[in-house]
């Protein structure tokens, strides 16, 4: 129990000290925040620790807290403190998810047994994560990244090998195709999983505040530089720094960013002395580094030293059939992110998404869930002009193999009911099968002969 974290949040200071340090004579890891925002880096599905939140705080408060914590692990224990009239919003937390709460004024071990409970609970959680990785089941990278597509199946592999190593690593794909989940699995699934995790886009940093946000400075660095700043570098210290889309970073940062790669210090602005950087960088892009090396827009050098890992995210086009599963997964998620009720998707909605284009990939897929859950069109309106032209034949053959497919999903695999309820012989639907490439495991599992 020693071992594991507690994260705890509360603006007013001397009530903050005094709980941690009674939590500390419990032989409880406790790290202190002031804001609610500052412990979101610290948490993800490999955080072992339980977080305890005051209610009421100025900026993000710990409903807000909640509910952005498990959006990134829903069983990751919070434990809210209450003021004697918060009890009301404090049943509310519960059914949102809050493992338990505790009303003010409160006796610390009683505190303290509260969390010794969740810490028990979430060991079991990511204990039976293990055991389901270990005996090759569904696991939580799979849960992140769906598909059963052998590119989607590559990419899992490759993650949890490159995962367990310290290498700095480069993700290409296109836009909306799920780079930053990638990062993210990244990092928890190396030992850095319980230090930070900062997000860092290249493309937005403004160029003349860009070394300051990166590397720091000291107080009189320039002009507005009142006192000294840790860099994002420097505040990622432990964990893992994601830089993404790399191919925006100026060309004279990128020959300062390698060394810092290289040497693994950094020095701040205003500053002679170098101060030792432990942490892991992750880049991403949507474009092919190769040819922004080829037209000078990228340093060689700083390519080929992030090229020794890498990782393709691959496009909703090199993936169609895990789109209905896809979907499906995203819809769930939908379900519980807006309080809807779960129903049947209708099978004419699985082909409608099935047989149109997501330039946007996931990120696209996504909204179109949202708008389905919510009971609005899935996408807008187009003209005839605009609908792209294709043979009878053609729209009637992936009209046929598409139904075949979800008709099989539906049945967990089970061929009898799918050519019962489809209404062929058996015969015609093996060959039905050939004809369309549909091999013998589709998104819901195998295809059994009962």
């Amino acid at each position: 129990m020693s071992e594991a974290c507690i994260l705890l949040v509360d603006d007013e200071e001397d009530l903050r000290v005094s709980t941690a340090q009674a939590l500390e004579l419990h032989d409880l890891k406790v790290e202190t925040f002031s804001a609610a925002e500052d412990v979101l880096p610290h948490v993800g599905p490999g955080f072992s620790g339980v977080v305890v939140s005051d209610i009421r705080m100025a900026g993000m408060d710990g409903m807000t807290l909640l509910q952005k914590v498990r959006e990134i692990d829903h069983d990751i224990p919070v434990i809210l403190i209450t003021g004697h009239g918060d009890v009301q919003l404090a049943v509310k937390a519960m059914r949102e998810g809050a493992y338990d709460f505790i009303e003010k004024p409160f006796a610390m071990p009683m505190l303290a047994t509260t969390i010794g409970r969740a810490l028990d609970r979430r060991e079991l959680v990511l204990e039976n994560r293990r055991l389901r990785a270990a005996a090759g089941k569904r696991d939580d990278i799979e849960a992140r990244l769906p598909g059963r597509t052998s590119v989607m199946v590559e990419l899992r592999y490759r993650l949890r090998a490159i995962g367990a190593s310290d290498a700095d690593t480069l993700i290409i794909g296109d836009t909306g195709a799920g780079k930053e989940v990638v990062a993210r699995a990244l990092h928890d699934v190396s030992s850095r999983a319980q230090k930070p995790f900062i997000a860092i886009n290249c493309a937005a940093l403004p160029e003349t505040l860009i070394e300051s946000e990166l590397f720091g400075h000291e107080a009189g660095a320039f002009p507005g530089a009142i006192r000294a700043r840790y860099g994002k570098f420097e505040h990622g210290r432990g964990g893992t720094i994601l830089l993404d889309e790399i191919g925006s970073m100026p060309t004279d940062l990128q020959a300062k960013f390698l060394r810092v790669l290289q040497e693994r210090t950094i020095t701040r602005l205003g500053s002679n002395e170098a101060v030792p950087l432990d942490v892991r960088f992750i880049a991403t892009s949507k474009v092919d580094l190769e040819d922004a090396v080829a037209s000078g827009a990228f340093r060689a050098d700083l390519f080929y030293r992030l090229n020794v890992a890498t990782l393709r995210v691959p496009s909703l086009a090199q993936r169609r059939q895990d789109i209905p599963l896809l979907f499906s997964q995203l819809v769930r998620e939908a379900w519980g992110r807006y309080g809807r009720e779960p129903t049947d998707i209708p099978p004419e909605v699985i082909t409608e998404i099935s047989e149109r284009e997501w330039p946007g990939n996931v990120r696209e897929l996504r909204n179109a869930a949202d708008r389905f859950v919510l009971g609005l069109p899935m996408h807008e309106a187009t003209s005839d002009v605009e609908e792209k032209s294709t043979r009878l034949a053609d729209k009637v053959g992936a009209y046929e193999r598409q139904l075949i497919a979800n008709t099989i999903s539906a049945h967990g695999g089970s061929l009898r009911r799918v050519y019962e309820q489809l209404g062929i012989s058996r015969k015609t639907l093996y060959e039905k099968m050939q004809k369309y490439g549909l091999g013998k495991r589709l998104a819901n599992g195998e295809i059994a002969d009962d």
